[in-house]
């Protein structure tokens, strides 16, 4: 069951990652007065799918807080710098 679970949550990031393309091609085409329907179209049908697939997720035993797209994009993933050596004079 927890590969199920792991295999929707995968599904579940790339999807999010998808949305987050949509949303920036949509907000072009708006910058540039051009017709957004299609992409706005093709949004909703991504969030009616990542409904379903959260349902799927939550009847399959996942119980952890998904995080949103903001707090996925404030999450610091980069690996830690190294103190630089102080210059000698």
């Amino acid at each position: 069951m927890d590969n199920r679970i792991n295999e929707i949550r995968r599904k579940i990031s790339a999807l999010r990652t998808e949305m987050a393309r949509v949303e920036n091609a949509m907000r072009d085409q708006i910058r540039r007065d051009l017709d957004s329907t299609e992409s706005a179209l093709q949004l909703m049908a991504m969030r009616t799918q990542l409904a379903v697939l959260v349902a799927e997720w939550r009847a399959a035993g996942g119980s952890e807080a998904l995080p949103s797209i903001q707090e996925r994009l404030k999450a610091n993933n980069r690996p830690p710098q190294k103190p630089k050596a102080p210059t000698r004079r």
